[in-house]
């Protein structure tokens, strides 16, 4: 299915064909010009540049790009081997052997070896870390005991058998397991920086890392700065030297700046502007499917929301999808009433019972439910809504807003905050109401969605808590057999868009600009683009 109209498509198409061009050449007939600099858009400042603690996208590419797991991405969206040069899998599916490249170095010279791996998994599910991703390796045996408290770390199906071999057990087949080593969460940790700074480790002048890069600088809300990683394994193919990553929440003032040559890339485009930039920039503009799904997150912990499904249903049903995609996202979306996005493997995203009913209908309803929770236009329901700082949340807020309004005489009172003081609030479940959300598939497979809802999952800021689903969600865990793994699962999203604590509205596609003068640049589903893959050719000017 296309994510975009078909006139769109197949510019697109033109587009990376142009561009593809343009690659060839730089291989071939353009000389590298002698300064190997990139500046990226990177949307929210960092957190943390701890890869077991670090949260969202904007830190994940950074730590991508500093650190190196057992696979990675490559640029068209394939799981390939990265710090180890292979793996075996056990006839039970539940043993996985790594065997790492020979000569793995940390970015001190120092050797790297399994037991650094080893040390990660067990320091990622420890609850001392408190890591909002340790849900992400519960497939490990032993994990979720570890995670709960339950056990300690040390007890972690991972072992280090000689120091070039890995072994990781697994609780059940997991199919998509190597594709979920290319996320932070299972990165190696030098342990030697980690006893001496403990959790200032991951400050410039302490951190040692074992990819591309090593941190050079990092200036609050000015940059994080990359320098090339001489001792990493594969230092013969990279060929960008020093990458900035410019934290860019402005998105019109991300675009002034690659339109004046001081960014090569952006984190996102002004969605207000998608029809002139199209015309103006052609091939630059990058539009790809992209496996996310933005949504609202209502807060279970308190009122107006707690024990209230109702009315959450009330709320989700006076959405219009459509209207906020053509008319906010400029068809930048795709509209959405399931939790999660299409496209994931061996998955067919689910629906609610309303979802094709006509308009009328589900506007009828939503006033019905709201008049047995209580509320009428005499005495209206009001809510917070909170959204991170960034002009096209803040559009969306505004228009979903008028609708609560218009359909239900909802009154919405708007909170926008930074990035690190909103998921702060989403996290401590104290303040929120309703918050704006979105989440990024990082591996291939549905749980990447699903687990954040489990009870007590580190970004399950909605505080949903069902033992249905719990139970649907550890039988899908212990299935052998796909097509029940699968079945437990779509189950399981059923029972989601019925409790609804969230409120689905659209699946990402990515957008984003791209230099001429950047070569290497690949789109793929996860949006991942490593800077070790990527070159600056000779500048080309953008047009005026």
């Amino acid at each position: 299915m296309n994510l975009l109209p078909p006139g769109v498509v197949t510019g697109l198409l033109a587009g990376l064909l142009l561009w593809a061009g343009l690659a060839a050449a730089g291989d071939e007939s353009l000389e590298p010009p002698q300064r190997q600099v990139l500046h990226l858009g990177n949307g929210a400042e960092p957190d943390t540049l701890d890869p077991h603690r670090g949260d969202g996208t904007a830190t994940g590419n950074i730590l991508r790009d500093l650190f190196e797991g057992l696979t990675a991405i490559a640029p068209d969206g394939r799981v390939v081997p990265a710090a180890a040069e292979g793996w075996a899998l056990s006839a039970d599916g539940r043993e996985y052997r790594f065997a790492l490249r020979p000569n793995l170095r940390w970015s001190d010279g120092s050797a790297l070896v399994a037991e650094d791996f080893a040390a990660g998994f067990r320091r990622a599910v420890s609850p001392a870390i408190g890591g909002t991703y340790a849900q992400m390796l519960k497939p490990i045996a032993g994990a979720a005991a570890v995670i709960s408290g339950q056990a300690a770390p040390e007890t972690l199906g991972v072992r280090a058998e000689d120091d070039r071999t890995l072994v990781i057990r697994l609780q059940a087949p997991t199919p998509y397991f190597p594709g979920l080593l290319t996320h932070p969460v299972s990165f190696p940790v030098h342990r030697p920086s980690l006893a001496r700074w403990g959790r200032d480790f991951a400050r410039p002048g302490h951190l040692v890392s074992n990819g591309a890069y090593l941190l050079g600088d990092w200036v609050v809300q000015s940059a994080v700065v990359l320098q090339r990683n001489r001792a990493y394994w594969n230092d013969a193919h990279t060929t960008v030297e020093t990458v900035y990553y410019h934290p860019t929440e402005d998105v019109d003032g991300e675009l002034k700046r690659f339109a004046a040559g001081a960014l090569d890339t952006t984190n996102a485009i002004p969605l207000v502007q998608a029809e002139a930039i199209r015309a103006r920039y052609g091939a630059a503009l990058h539009v790809a499917p992209y496996f996310g799904s933005y949504f609202y997150g209502f807060n279970l912990s308190m009122p107006p929301f707690q024990n209230a499904p109702a009315l959450r249903r009330a709320l989700a049903m006076a959405v219009d999808r459509d209207v906020i995609v053509n008319k906010v996202m400029h068809g930048l979306a795709l509209p959405s009433v399931s939790y999660v996005p299409p496209g994931l493997m061996d998955y067919t995203p689910q629906r609610p019972d309303w979802a094709g009913w006509p308009r009328a209908r589900r506007i009828a309803e939503a006033q019905h439910l709201l008049a047995d929770a209580g509320y009428s236009r005499q005495r209206p329901l009001t809510v917070e809504l909170r959204y991170n700082t960034q002009d096209d949340h803040k559009r969306i807020a505004i228009v979903i807003a008028a609708m609560w309004k218009q359909w239900l005489g909802v009154e919405t009172r708007l909170i926008n905050e930074e990035f690190k003081v909103f998921l702060r609030n989403r996290q401590q479940h104290r303040v929120t109401q309703v918050f704006r959300s979105a989440w990024i598939a990082d591996y291939d497979d549905a749980t990447s969605f699903l687990d954040l809802l489990r009870t007590g999952a580190g970004r399950n800021d909605s505080a949903y808590s069902s033992p249905q689903y719990d139970a649907l969600m550890a039988a899908a865990d212990a299935s052998a057999e796909p097509a029940a793994r699968r079945a437990r699962l779509e189950q399981a999203e059923r029972l989601v868009l019925s409790d609804l604590p969230v409120l689905p509205i659209y699946t990402y596609v990515s957008k984003h600009l791209v230099s001429p003068r950047v070569a290497g640049w690949g789109d793929n589903p996860y949006d991942y683009h490593y800077a070790k893959d990527l070159r600056v050719v000779q500048p080309a000017a953008l047009p005026p």
